[in-house]
């Protein structure tokens, strides 16, 4: 479907995350750990950890009292996209016709908008079956693309399951026909060259995965946020994460504006405030990693329209810092927590060293 003219912005919130049991995460009991700042019990935050860096969710409650935040309306003030691509055993593509009068006859993949009361998987596969004929299971989340918190575009890679593909004698205004093409004969007219980089994207992942399969986590958001694992490797191999003090201590969060008066930022212009919010800036490198995770269940519009996006970061070049403790904050809204877990610093270090996650284009 065509892209929506996008508005963005992202004034940082700090949200409260609840001691609550994670979902989606399969760990097993982890030990408590020390902080930097005085006593907090971490089982709770181990389990939020361990959670998010499993690709599950954990909840996410509104923000304090007195944040001026417009909640996310699905077609009213954001728009979802979603987008499949689906290769058969020949390693074809599938392609479908447009039938919109501005793209007649050109191809693309199945994509389209989200509609109320749906979740990002009933989406795509709605989509997909009213595009092409085709039933189909997602497999993972490939990329996110995004034009701010008012454009947002799920790219999946997905395998048939059934159906049949549709024909020129089923046309109707979703599209004229599908079919399977080998990307090279016979040269298809493309409505946009855009999803070229994506059919690239998914060839090389069935070749060989660079991330953990990924899918949205089922779970209840009213706005769009992002939530921060900004870890730090010491010198020494001491690993630290960052945490937030409000209410219940988590990982901290920030919330993207909707509001006509906050447009004009992308996503993780969020996360950049809430780094100059915590760290010197510039004199400590931050680099983002990409996506750990995805959190939404829009069944009650105007309600839980929103997205929670799990983002991990690394402190220093190359996901290392230099020195043996992590760096000064500036907030007190902050504290590093060193992770004294062994399984579980074992994990990020891993999830670092490999860097596996999922892309996020701006």
């Amino acid at each position: 479907m065509p892209r929506e003219q996008a508005r963005a912005s992202e004034p940082l919130s700090a949200c409260r995350v609840p001691r609550a049991r994670p979902v989606l995460a399969s760990s097993a009991p982890l030990a408590r750990m020390s902080s930097l700042a005085a006593g907090l019990g971490a089982a709770a935050e181990d389990e939020e950890v361990a959670a998010v860096l499993g690709g599950g969710g954990w909840p996410v409650v509104a923000p304090p009292q007195g944040r001026d935040l417009e909640p996310a309306r699905l077609r009213r003030n954001t728009c979802y996209i979603v987008l499949a691509v689906l290769l058969n055993e020949e390693g074809e593509v599938l392609m479908m016709q447009e039938a919109k009068r501005e793209c007649h006859g050109r191809w693309y993949l199945p994509a389209g908008r989200m509609e109320p009361r749906e979740t990002i998987v009933e989406a795509m596969r709605r989509e997909v079956q009213e595009e092409t004929g085709l039933q189909c299971q997602p497999l993972t989340l490939l990329a996110v693309e995004e034009r701010g918190p008012a454009w947002i575009r799920f790219v999946f890679l997905a395998r048939p399951t059934g159906g049949a593909l549709k024909t020129l004698q089923e046309a109707d205004a979703e599209s004229l026909q599908a079919q399977w093409w080998n990307r090279e004969t016979p040269s298809l007219p493309l409505r946009s060259r855009d999803i070229l980089p994506l059919i690239e994207l998914a060839l090389r992942y069935q070749a060989s995965p660079a991330h953990p399969r990924t899918l949205p986590v089922e779970l209840p958001c009213a706005f769009i946020c992002q939530r921060l694992l900004l870890v730090c490797v010491g010198s020494s191999g001491d690993l630290w994460v960052l945490q937030g003090t409000a209410g219940a201590p988590g990982l901290p969060l920030a919330t993207s504006g909707l509001a006509p008066s906050q447009l004009g930022h992308r996503l993780l212009g969020a996360i950049q405030r809430l780094l100059q919010d915590s760290l010197p800036h510039p004199q400590v490198p931050v680099r983002i990693q990409g996506l750990l995770g995805v959190q939404h269940l829009g069944k009650e519009p105007g309600q839980s329209d929103g997205i929670c996006f799990n983002i991990m970061a690394a402190v220093g070049d190359k996901g290392r810092w230099l020195d043996e403790a992590p760096p000064a904050l500036q907030s007190g809204a902050f504290l590093w927590r060193k992770v004294e877990d062994e399984a579980l610093r074992s994990r990020i270090l891993q999830r670092l060293d490999e860097v596996s996650f999922v892309p996020i284009h701006s």
